[in-house]
């Protein structure tokens, strides 16, 4: 398994667009503070009634991702594809995606997303800080590697 290892430096993240591109996309050439996050899903909706009782139900929430890119990253001309194209065709693009964690042995599928937010262009400092760019899925399965 991980030994203790949890380095994210050989991790995979592939996105697929099925209508806009022949291929999957490897995204390479992250931000250097923070590649990836995803937020915490709300996993129930919950009540209290004025007698102090707490009822609680299960309701779907899609999944929060942030990517961060170099302003330098290749990878960044991909989400800046998705933005275009959408903008051109006024509809949404869904995408699929992979990471693979070699590290802690974990594979997660993501299932119908959109790019929800993108930065139009590199923040200029005394370089060009990372671009984000923010994914909404439908659904991300957890597997072993």
């Amino acid at each position: 398994m991980s030994d203790y290892n949890i380095s994210d430096a050989n991790s995979v993240f592939t996105i697929t667009v099925s209508s806009l591109f022949n291929a999957p996309v490897t995204l390479s050439n992250y931000s250097a503070d923070r590649a990836f996050e995803a937020e915490q899903r709300e996993l129930v909706e919950t009540q209290m009634s004025v007698d102090g009782y707490l009822s609680a139900g299960w309701v779907p929430q899609p999944v929060r991702q942030s990517v961060s890119l170099a302003a330098s990253s290749d990878s960044c001309l991909v989400f800046e594809s998705i933005v275009t194209a959408q903008d051109v065709a006024r509809t949404i693009y869904r995408i699929g995606g992979e990471i693979q964690l070699p590290s802690v042995g974990r594979r997660y599928t993501l299932l119908r997303g959109v790019l929800r937010a993108a930065s139009a262009l590199p923040n200029a400092g005394r370089v060009l800080d990372a671009r984000r760019f923010d994914i909404l899925w439908e659904r991300v399965l957890p597997a072993a590697l």
